[in-house]
């Protein structure tokens, strides 16, 4: 199932021949990688580009990371992701990101991250977002697929008693 961008544009992905493990399969950490240049696109989009961030000193830290991985992707699949924003308040954005794959009917892989406004510096601290990108955040957050169509909810990693 192949969903909209919801305000953000896709992001195509190239696959690399190096991210290819012994399987024939994109190596893990390139997912990841992937998902990074996507919340790139996403926060230039929302008005935190890099002329914001010289401006301003300020920029997103990711202090979460989710990733689903659902379906092998190989090298030679078209890749791109759909990021949503399923979530914010004044300091924080829950970004989902969703890795759409031509040859598959559903999702490859998702991704979800919570990005936290920093101010860099000697010490980095917290800062609320500008007024104007909270706007377009809840613009983006009010036209986006529930979360449940977008992406399986992260859950907690551990082993249970057999």
């Amino acid at each position: 199932m192949t969903l909209e961008a919801a305000g953000l544009p896709a992001f195509p992905v190239k696959i690399a021949a190096e991210w290819i493990d012994f399987n024939g399969h994109v190596r893990d950490a390139y997912y990841t990688l992937a998902a990074s240049y996507a919340t790139d696109a996403a926060m230039d989009h929302i008005g935190l580009d890099a002329a914001y961030r010289q401006r301003t000193g300020c920029t997103l830290y990711t202090v979460e990371l989710h990733i689903h991985y659902l379906r092998e992707v190989k090298r030679e699949d078209e890749l791109t992701i759909v990021t949503s924003v399923f979530d914010f308040d004044r300091k924080r954005v829950h970004l989902g990101c969703r890795f759409e794959c031509a040859r598959l009917e559903d999702a490859a892989a998702t991704a979800e991250f919570m990005l936290i406004h920093v101010h860099q510096g000697d010490k980095p601290s917290v800062k609320s977002f500008p007024e104007e990108v909270s706007a377009k955040l809840a613009a983006l957050k009010s036209a986006a697929a529930p979360r449940a169509e977008f992406a399986p909810g992260s859950r907690k990693i551990e082993l249970k008693p057999a």
